[in-house]
């Protein structure tokens, strides 16, 4: 059933829209209600207005705190229309009823955002709207309430047809209006227990805004939604799409998992990722040599991957990359002349983040369960305070950064894993397994492939270095390692089996690393 609008209540933030929507009420007879800002910017605009401590007989008060708690708002808007006793009511106290609520809130994630002091962001929690959304929401069969500016066409439009607005489109309004509320008092719990070093509050609410309807999951079968958070960490959630296709649930996935991992160094960087799994990772003079270094790593694997460098692209990098078929390239900038060379690759999805995360910041991740999820902080070190050489010969200093590197990337591999690198670049990679000495195996078994693809003679794992997420649980992982010409190894250390695998690397002539900690990847 079509209701009519004759009042409504404007009081907004964001006055996008602002001017041309309360124009558009007004030509329909609506008489409007305002406060402060808003009924200024109307009166500027000349569309007429009321304000609210006008309509009420209170003035605003506590600047500005005090000016729709009151029974003649509350009233108005929560009135059952069919209800004889609250008719009764509003004729006893003087109350008119309210048939629309335009709200939206303070900017208090914003101004949280902006790192403002504490005082400005207690400020800008709002109290008078939420209460005037949630009022309006749940008389929903008779109010009309709004809190998006998107919004204000398609009520227009119902009000010009029908002469007022439908009980589907006061519904769908009205399940929006709950979620900003719920999304908004989330962002404050959150902010408060940050302030107070609460990590892990005994409630904790996730609020998200739809970004992207996804055409499907992982697989075809599921269907799947992008949602972003009002976190600010440079990467797909705030990514500038300059070209391509849309993106899938699977690309959004592993380009994440790539631009976390090429986040990690400091000289130039490049990560080929492939089902969240790193395939090929390397550091360079350029981005252009690291790329190079990178796909030879795993050429086969790459196709059809993620790219993800640490460099604004340039001309020539994009142009490497370009030879063969990737999904994703994403770059804390583009350069012109690299968006000008992929231009002709319609499909590829090219990603200007604006900037790189941090891999310190100490924000939390999250995975769902049946019933719960799990929240942790994010794996931000690589080597802990406690690391040592425990094997008779010590690293040389080549060794101990391609060591670093090595472990770098481990900590981004899905256990078991297992890393060997050589020059700052991988040169075998085992992910994923149930035992650490098949992944092991697998690392050697695709650096052979690789090598007998390029025509090298030399095994690419001759003279290289292997880094182990956790601990070896006994030797033969190791000795699968040294027996490809690892000459050096780090992993956290902690088995039982301890002594035992460092007399394996000292009988082999291996320098050992304990790091002291662990890098599961689940």
């Amino acid at each position: 059933m079509s209701q009519p609008i004759l009042r409504a209540l404007i009081s907004v933030s964001d006055k996008t829209g602002l001017i041309d929507f309360a124009r558009a009420l007004a030509q329909q007879g609506v008489e409007l209600l305002s406060t402060g800002g808003t009924a200024k910017t109307l009166q500027a605009a000349g569309v007429p207005v009321i304000e609210v401590s006008a309509y009420t007989g209170f003035p605003e008060m506590m600047d500005g705190r005090v000016k729709t708690l009151q029974p003649k708002i509350h009233g108005g808007i929560l009135a059952l229309r069919d209800s004889v006793e609250h008719a009764q009511a509003m004729a006893t106290y003087g109350i008119q009823p309210i048939d629309l609520v335009a709200v939206n809130l303070y900017p208090f994630e914003e101004t949280v955002a902006k790192g403002a002091p504490f005082e400005d962001c207690i400020e800008n929690i709002d109290i008078g709207g939420p209460a005037l959304i949630r009022a309006a929401a749940k008389n929903h069969g008779f109010v009309t309430v709004v809190v998006d500016p998107a919004d204000y066409a398609a009520i227009i439009a119902e009000m010009a047809a029908a002469g007022g607005t439908s009980m589907a489109l006061r519904r769908r309004l009205a399940a929006k209006a709950y979620a900003r509320t719920a999304a908004y008092d989330a962002a404050i719990a959150d902010w408060f227990a940050g302030v107070e070093d609460m990590p892990f509050p005994e409630r904790l609410t996730i609020a998200g805004s739809l970004k992207q309807m996804m055409r499907y999951g992982e697989n075809p079968r599921q269907a799947a939604a992008f949602y972003v958070t009002a976190e600010r960490r440079p990467g797909v959630a705030s990514a500038r799409q300059v070209q391509g296709k849309e993106l899938s649930y699977n690309n959004l996935n592993d380009t994440d998992a790539a631009y976390e991992l090429v986040a990690e160094f400091a000289a130039p960087a490049v990560a080929i990722i492939k089902h969240a799994n790193p395939c090929g990772v390397a550091i360079g003079a350029t981005l252009h040599d690291a790329y190079v270094k990178a796909l030879a790593c795993d050429p086969v694997s790459a196709f059809g991957g993620i790219v993800a460098v640490n460099r604004p692209l340039d001309a020539a990098t994009a142009a490497e990359i370009a030879k063969i078929f990737v999904e994703v390239i994403i770059a804390p900038e583009v350069e012109a002349g690299a968006a000008e060379v992929l231009a002709a690759k319609k499909a590829l999805r090219l990603l200007d983040a604006g900037g790189l995360p941090d891999p310190r910041a100490g924000s939390r991740t999250f995975k769902s369960l049946a019933g719960g999820f799990l929240v942790q902080g994010r794996d931000d070190c690589v080597l802990g305070d406690e690391q040592k050489v425990v094997t008779k010969r010590a690293p040389t200093n080549a060794e101990v950064r391609d060591l670093e590197f090595a472990m770098t990337v481990c900590k981004h591999v899905k256990s078991n894993a297992i890393v060997f690198a050589r020059d700052g670049a991988t040169v075998g990679i085992g992910a994923g397994q149930m035992s650490r000495v098949d992944s092991a195996r697998i690392a050697v078994m695709k650096s052979e492939e690789a090598r007998q693809a390029a025509g090298e003679e030399q095994p690419r794992t001759q003279g290289a270095v292997v880094a182990s997420d956790a601990f070896f649980p006994f030797a033969d992982g190791l000795i699968v390692c040294a027996e490809a010409g690892a000459t050096a190894a780090i992993q956290p250390g902690g088995s039982v089996r301890d002594a035992e695998v460092i007399a394996v690397a000292d009988e082999r002539g291996l320098a050992m690393i304990f790091s002291g900690e662990r890098h599961f990847r689940h």
